[in-house]
């Protein structure tokens, strides 16, 4: 039998380290709910995320990233149930008279650091191998993955990811 070929997830002949806004979606190994789970789906009370021990971790990890590469600022995140979204913004890479030479920001690296501090911090890997990545084209573009972030706990059983 033989398998059906991989498709590459990245857009070919782009520089993933280029300035810009990227929205990203990492997922959980086989989609197990390891980081919370959604609560609340009445009419009162909007759904939300109670997170695990373990998505408490990946969340504070998530909201060190500007710490951790000096050139990328977060926007906007949630971390659900079995997946985690994010929008980031690369700026240029650039280091001021004297500094040592800059290294590589790219949305590969920060997406390999991120899963490796979240290995350490909790003792296995957690991610399936790859990641989702869309390359924001301009405000209409971010605006709908803002309120997508913003919307995906209510939208929870209707989820792809679910």
């Amino acid at each position: 039998m033989q398998l059906p070929k991989r498709k590459h997830p990245r857009l070919k002949a782009y520089d993933y380290s280029e300035s810009g806004v990227y929205f990203l979606t990492v997922c959980t190994k086989n989609k197990v709910h390891s980081l919370g789970e959604i609560v609340g789906r009445g009419d009162l009370t909007p759904p939300l995320t109670v997170l695990t021990a373990t998505g408490k971790k990946v969340c504070k990890i998530i909201q060190t990233m500007s710490e951790a590469y000096h050139n990328v600022r977060l926007l906007h995140f949630v971390v659900m149930p079995n997946h985690i979204h994010i929008l980031l913004e690369l700026s240029p890479d650039v280091g001021g008279v004297g500094s040592p030479r800059p290294t590589q920001t790219s949305v590969p690296n920060i997406i390999k650091g991120f899963k490796a501090m979240t290995r350490r911090a909790c003792g296995s890997s957690l991610w399936q191998t790859g990641y989702y990545d869309h390359i924001i084209r301009n405000d209409a573009d971010l605006q709908t993955h803002w309120t997508y972030i913003d919307e995906n706990s209510a939208k929870w059983a209707d989820d792809a990811y679910f």
